[in-house]
């Protein structure tokens, strides 16, 4: 039983975009299709710093919005830092993770991996082989 305790704000979505609901002061309710987002990683561009390597790890159209990206090194976990999920006018998330390697660190790397995990979905991810990479 709803209680008058603010206004409730109902918009319906046509097709597999999610519903989302707003109760009262803001509070959200997302209900929709669980969605695998796409995995790239960016490599470093040829003008960065000798020191250290830069990557980026763009997930796009996932759903729901609590994905978290998480880094390999040749099969060796590593932290990099995640951004939380931003909405698109779609309904889905996109998220983004950078991981900073030294330069002996990345000239010794043969494989960086990049996933994307949710508990109640099948992971996805992206590799990237360093040998094709810039120096």
């Amino acid at each position: 039983k709803l209680q008058s305790a603010g206004q409730v704000f109902v918009r319906p979505e046509v097709g597999t975009v999610p519903l989302w609901f707003t109760f009262g002061g803001g509070t959200s309710l997302n209900v929709g299709t669980r969605t695998r987002p796409t995995v790239t990683i960016l490599s470093p561009a040829k003008d960065e710093l000798s020191t250290q390597h830069s990557l980026l790890c763009l997930a796009n159209r996932g759903f729901p919005s609590d994905w978290t990206l998480s880094w390999t090194v040749d099969g060796s976990s590593r932290t990099g830092a995640s951004s939380p999920g931003v909405m698109e006018k779609d309904g889905l998330y996109s998220w983004s993770s950078s991981l900073t390697l030294t330069a002996e660190e990345w000239s010794s790397a043969k494989e960086v991996t990049c996933q994307a995990s949710h508990s109640s979905v099948l992971p996805v991810t992206a590799a990237l082989g360093t040998a094709n990479c810039p120096e």
